[in-house]
């Protein structure tokens, strides 16, 4: 029997219990507990936000359509896309206004979706990745532009840069490498292969002075 099972002297003889089992023991019921915790509050496995004042349903403009959708007060516009519209093309990654990856446009302008209540845009133009193309499904050019540089390694990060850059490329359709740079700041890639992402950027510009 190994020392840590050793019963103390002058302890009752019977099954004994070592500290490690016991711990681990412990471990896995909590697992277990959280586990069918989290189970219980996510849909699709991933938590969903509490319910604080209900769900009101709401009629959104995106991508040129109407949709309705249940939405509660305090839910962002990137879970009311991905969760409720499955517009799966908006990504979520920091959740916290930092990366860019859930950019759409509102409007005409680039926004961080995750930071954007869906409540306050009832009355505004959403544009995701999705909408980017025509609607006969030909690519826009900054998507051509991406299959043409192949720009982008795990792509996580793309649908965010390619809305950042169409909305920059409204107000200055002819940038130079530096002004797109500045453009489309506010958007990060992990891989980091921002030369790259910035060919395949300006290549979509030039596809588009070409389609003007």
């Amino acid at each position: 029997m190994p020392e840590s099972e050793v019963p103390p002297a002058g302890a009752s003889a019977g099954p004994t219990i070592s500290r490690r089992k016991f711990i681990l023991s412990v471990i896995a019921g909590g697992a277990v507990v959280s586990a069918a915790s989290y189970r219980l509050l996510a849909p699709r496995g991933r938590a969903r936000p509490a319910l604080l004042g209900g769900e009101r349903l709401l009629t959104l403009r995106v991508n040129g359509r109407s949709r309705r959708a249940e939405v509660a007060q305090q839910e962002t516009l990137a879970w009311t896309l991905r969760y409720k519209l499955g517009l799966t093309g908006t990504k979520l990654a920091c959740d916290r206004a930092e990366c860019g990856s859930c950019t759409v446009l509102l409007d005409g302008v680039p926004y961080y979706s995750c930071s954007v209540l869906t409540h306050t845009v009832r009355n505004r133009a959403v544009t995701t990745i999705e909408g980017l193309a025509a609607p006969n499904g030909k690519l826009h050019p900054l998507q051509q532009a991406v299959i043409d540089e192949q720009g982008f390694q795990c792509a996580f990060c793309m649908s965010g840069f390619l809305v950042a850059a169409a909305g920059f490329l409204k107000t200055n359709p002819n940038p130079t490498r530096a002004e797109m740079a500045h453009g489309v700041s506010g958007n990060l890639c992990r891989c980091q292969d921002y030369h790259k992402i910035l060919d395949t950027l300006m290549r979509g510009a030039e596809l588009m002075r070409q389609q003007a």
